[in-house]
């Protein structure tokens, strides 16, 4: 798995699961477990459905000699 999420998205990424997953159990809802799919995407950095579309927001590194 090669990494296709770069640092702003994994930050969204982060805030949406977190919120996701307050809203949950705010309002006592199995809904708030969506919240996991986001959090577990940005620890990995990688998301699926972007390595299916090939999309990558990754910055690209660049070498310094």
């Amino acid at each position: 798995m090669k990494a296709n999420i770069g640092r702003s998205d994994k930050l969204i990424r982060i805030s949406l699961g977190l919120l996701f997953i307050a809203g949950g159990i705010y309002y006592q809802s199995w809904w708030g477990a969506i919240g996991l799919i986001p959090l577990f995407t940005s620890t990995i950095n990688w998301c699926p459905l972007y390595a299916l579309l090939g999309i990558s927001t990754k910055e690209k590194e660049t070498q310094t000699n």
